[in-house]
């Protein structure tokens, strides 16, 4: 039987800082299967969590004296919330990971802690009727795991609630940049190539100094999508996240146009605040399925009025930018 430690190593550290920044976050999981901490006893509680790691050391952590099994869903290496969310993490998966661990002849109990997040994947009913094992679910944060423990199983004050708070917040942003540097060094070579279209048909210097002022345009874009709204997310008018976001970049693109771009024309000056204010719209736009705010249906609500919005004011000022070199 694998034990593992409560206390998380240098390694195990580090692996989360690479997961956090988006190196290999898709393949960062563990084995499915029963774990144990401490010195369990027939008796002792019954963890159920998901194989991604991040999940893992999250519970792990937080049972430092605490003697209890750790039961590993297969959730193709996605957190507990999400894989929930797309079925992965599901009573069936749950059953068949008690059956393959032959809990039944390991636990002198029928009862199964399972994680908050996880009920829109797993109904307790099917669960037993599939491995009969009773599901209990736990609090929302893994921290509040000893508490309910010590509390007989019972859900103390603010157990149950989702939060997303200033710090919850700040963690995602490194994610959202590191996800999205490919994309970004594709639209800066393509806005290179397209600032230097003019009357004398390309003019390199015309190029390069058109392209860093795109480039500055499409930084201060992501850093006021993935940073700036999800920061002042409290304070910025509105509950859909791609308002909010144009919301921030309009006012970030902005500042731009009357410091870096103040001396360009008018016409290009109004394309680099659209560009702005519709990339930062985008890029705020991916914190829907990382709150408590929206729903499924919610999300595609508001994806289907974002990307509308972003994709016309994108194609404004694309035209805006090609047409005014020929505009001086």
């Amino acid at each position: 039987m694998p034990r593992v430690r409560t206390t998380l190593s240098l390694r195990d550290r580090l692996g989360t800082v690479r997961a956090r920044i988006g190196i290999a976050r898709n393949r960062y999981k563990i084995h499915p299967g029963l774990y144990c901490v401490g010195n369990p006893a027939p008796e002792s509680p019954v963890l159920v969590t998901a194989n991604y790691k991040l999940s893992f050391d999250a519970l792990r952590k937080e049972l430092n004296g605490i003697d209890a099994w750790i039961l590993v869903a297969d959730t193709r290496g996605i957190n507990v919330w999400c894989s929930a969310g797309k079925k992965t993490f599901s009573h069936d998966e749950v059953a068949l990971q008690v059956k393959r661990a032959r809990l039944a002849e390991i636990v002198s109990h029928r009862e199964l802690i399972l994680p908050q997040l996880a009920a829109p994947g797993i109904a307790a009913h099917k669960l037993k009727k599939a491995c009969g094992f009773r599901g209990i679910y736990g609090p929302v944060q893994a921290r509040d795991i000893p508490r309910f423990l010590h509390n007989d199983r019972r859900i103390g004050d603010g157990m149950r609630a989702v939060t997303f708070t200033f710090r919850e917040r700040l963690v995602l942003v490194p994610v959202e940049i590191a996800l999205v540097w490919k994309l970004f060094l594709l639209v800066v070579i393509g806005m290179f190539a397209l600032s230097g279209i003019g009357p004398d048909l390309f003019s390199w210097q015309t190029a390069l100094s058109r392209g860093m002022l795109a480039a500055g345009a499409t930084t201060l874009a992501v850093l006021a999508g993935a940073l700036l709204t999800p920061v002042l997310l409290p304070w910025i008018p509105g509950r859909q996240f791609w308002f909010k976001g144009a919301l921030a970049g309009g006012f970030a693109g902005l500042l731009y146009t009357l410091t870096a771009a103040g001396e360009t024309s008018l016409p290009d000056r109004a394309a680099l605040l659209l560009w702005i204010t519709a990339a930062a719209s985008y890029m705020a736009m991916n914190f829907t399925g990382a709150t408590p705010f929206t729903s499924l249906s919610g999300v595609k609500y508001e994806m289907q009025r974002g990307l509308a919005f972003q994709c016309i004011v994108s194609a404004v000022a694309l035209i805006l930018w090609l047409a005014a070199p020929f505009t001086g």
